[in-house]
């Protein structure tokens, strides 16, 4: 299917919502983390091992769903993962122990992983000469998502209690009577007849150093992000900051990520994406550093502005895979979003026994310097082309 210049706003609005409404869901679990440590009795390692397991399983899930999708058309694998994390994910909070608590949130993850590579593939087949740009929308659902969801569920938990999760689960639902509708199925590219080998053969070859660059440097970035956003509302409310305060703390840290993550679009569009990844990676370590250091309500503050750096190149390392490997759209999406967010977020256990060992704030603090090793490596990204050249 050939782009036309002009992008298709209707299929790209569905597809946006698709992504936001799981990612609502999904960002339902790291906020609850207090609440789950304290009616279950969690310990911060059994912590890091649900979100370590809940993002290997991207890591695992998310490059085969890229393939298939790449090889066959259907709607299966995007509305059915979707319907997967509508379901699962609110039943966390009926969950009667570590192991079941697990158990459902891992569920959601898969189904998370199933749509993600998909969707985030059909995206450059409707967005015309906006490619860069319509990412950065794209990506804003689930930015936005994240901003929001963390929330409402604290807020609607405070409120109602952890046993009335199931209760959210209305919301979804109808968002996927009218995704059935709407959402066209996938354009496959015409690998059916290639194996796994040949596929990354045909795709990959070529400029499999520039790919693995750009992947590496998305690993480093999704280690600070999901170390930050997993473990920061358990350092707030270690301070005395209440559980809501933790999810206003999510909510800000990905709402500015989604303002820099339209403003990265646009610029990448332009000027190409290796200067914004430069700029955005310079100043993530003393955002970070600075937003641990600021006293009562002046951390919001700090959440803000370091959520705008770290949040902000998470739709350019696809576009930029994806203007380099344009045949594998789905699968070249699976490796920067699945692969490297789930094998970035399977750091988490680790991070967590650290945490027991030493302190939240101590480990933290360390993560914020993991940005400045990707320097480097950013330096030998592709050159000037822009993302809207096509």
């Amino acid at each position: 299917m050939k782009p036309s210049q002009s992008p298709n706003l209707k299929i790209l609005f569905a597809l946006t919502l698709i992504h936001f409404t799981g990612d609502f869901y999904s960002s339902f679990t790291t906020p609850l983390f207090p609440a789950f440590m304290d009616t279950l009795n969690l310990s911060l390692a059994q912590v890091g091992l649900i979100a370590g397991i809940n993002r290997f399983l991207s890591f695992i899930v998310q490059p085969v769903a890229g393939y298939m999708a790449d090889r066959h058309q259907g709607r299966a694998i995007i509305l059915g993962g979707l319907a997967m994390v509508v379901v699962f994910i609110p039943l966390s909070g009926i969950a009667g122990g570590f192991w079941p608590l697990l158990l459902v949130i891992s569920l959601g993850s898969v189904g998370s992983s199933l749509f993600h590579p998909s969707v985030a593939g059909m995206i450059p087949l409707y967005s015309g000469n906006r490619k860069g740009f319509s990412m950065s929308i794209f990506n804003t659902g689930g930015t936005l998502a994240f901003a929001v969801g963390p929330f409402f569920i604290t807020a609607f938990v405070a409120a109602q209690g952890l046993r009335a999760m199931p209760i959210t689960m209305v919301i979804g639902l109808a968002a996927l009577i009218y995704l059935w509708i709407v959402v066209p199925s996938p354009q496959t590219e015409g690998m059916a007849a290639s194996g796994l080998v040949g596929t990354l053969k045909k795709q990959f070859g070529a400029v499999w150093k520039s790919i693995f660059l750009i992947w590496l440097v998305m690993v480093l970035r999704a280690v600070v992000g999901q170390s930050f956003m997993t473990f920061m509302p358990v350092l707030l409310v270690s301070r005395g900051y209440s559980l809501v305060s933790g999810g206003v703390m999510i909510t800000l840290f990905t709402l500015s990520g989604t303002v820099s993550g339209l403003l990265s679009g646009i610029l990448a569009d332009r000027a190409g994406a290796r200067p914004v990844f430069l700029t955005a990676h310079l100043l993530m370590t003393p955002a970070l550093l600075i937003m641990l250091l600021l006293p009562g309500l002046w951390i919001y503050a700090g959440v803000a502005v370091a959520g705008f750096f770290v949040l902000a190149t998470m739709p350019l390392g696809v576009t930029l895979a994806q203007e380099l490997a344009p045949g594998g759209r789905s699968m070249v999406s699976s490796l920067m979003m699945g692969l490297a967010y789930g094998l970035g977020g399977a750091m988490a256990p680790l991070v967590g026994k650290l945490a027991d060992i030493y302190s939240v704030a101590d480990v933290l603090w360390g993560v914020a310097f993991i940005p400045l090793i990707t320097i480097p490596l950013i330096l030998l990204f592709p050159g000037k082309k822009t993302m809207g050249d096509g």
